[in-house]
């Protein structure tokens, strides 16, 4: 298998040298193995929830039996405006839940490791590929070639304008455009597209720099995630690395 050589940019834009990629990013892309990760990953967060045992329940209502010509469900008795109104049974307003979720369910997906692993190779590799990004809606200039690849003097921004320049700089600030115009208001929550995702290998003070940016990420390459890499199980999310990321992706030891 012939090793495929990329370009690194400083943050002015420029090439200043050439790295050879990891076999990881020839993986072959398994898009069901991305969104079984993606899913058990997202449903270690779900809240367990519960009803309160007596919720619906608290009511006099009794049925009137047999021989009215009405239905035999409780309603409620004496001579008040809501008498003989249906209450207590499933259906009736107010009703209990008839089968209420309860909080002893078993909500978290499992995953084995081997097919984490394949996942994760498989999100790395799509990173890679021009069609699976661009198809994602990312939009960056059109002579980039992916992965893209810079120097760890990113790692060390302390100010949001380097880190402007730079994104302008590398042909990426199309994509920050791109999650501006997509900001809507959905309920209560304000939502906006998935941008870049920035790989480092250590954490440096680069946060800082980039967290005014939305849809913006930073991840330190050791705790990569599928669900980072293929948001919404979708492969192919544009992401920009450093060199000690590329090359801490070569030593497979630090994989859990």
């Amino acid at each position: 298998m012939t090793q495929r050589n990329v370009k690194i940019f400083g943050a002015d834009g420029k090439a200043v040298s050439e790295l050879s990629l990891p076999p990881v990013f020839t993986a072959v892309l398994r898009r069901d193995i991305i969104a079984k990760a993606v899913v058990a990953q997202q449903s270690h967060r779900f809240q367990p929830q519960g009803r309160n045992p007596m919720a619906g329940k608290r009511t006099t209502a009794e049925s009137f039996g047999v021989g009215r010509g009405i239905s035999r469900v409780p309603r409620i008795g004496g001579h008040g405006p809501l008498s003989g109104t249906a209450a207590f049974a499933p259906g009736t307003m107010g009703g209990r839940m008839a089968f209420p979720p309860v909080t002893f369910k078993r909500t978290a997906k499992s995953m084995n490791r081997k097919e984490r692993r394949v996942a994760l190779d498989s999100a790395i590799a799509a990173t890679g590929s021009q069609d699976l990004v661009r198809g994602r809606g990312h939009r960056f200039d059109e002579d980039i070639e992916l992965p893209l690849v810079v120097t760890d003097e990113v790692e060390k921004f302390a100010k949001s304008s380097a880190a402007k320049n730079f994104l302008a700089a590398i042909g990426v600030w199309g994509d920050i455009d791109r999650v501006k115009k997509s900001k809507r208001i959905r309920g209560k929550n304000r939502t906006h597209s998935v941008g870049p995702l920035l790989v480092v290998g250590e954490y440096q003070g680069a946060q800082r720099a980039f967290e005014n940016f939305e849809g913006v990420d930073i991840v330190r390459v050791k705790d990569l995630s599928v669900e980072a890499l293929a948001p919404g199980t979708h492969p192919g999310r544009l992401a920009i690395w450093t060199e000690s990321a590329i090359k801490t992706l070569s030593d497979r030891s630090w994989l859990r």
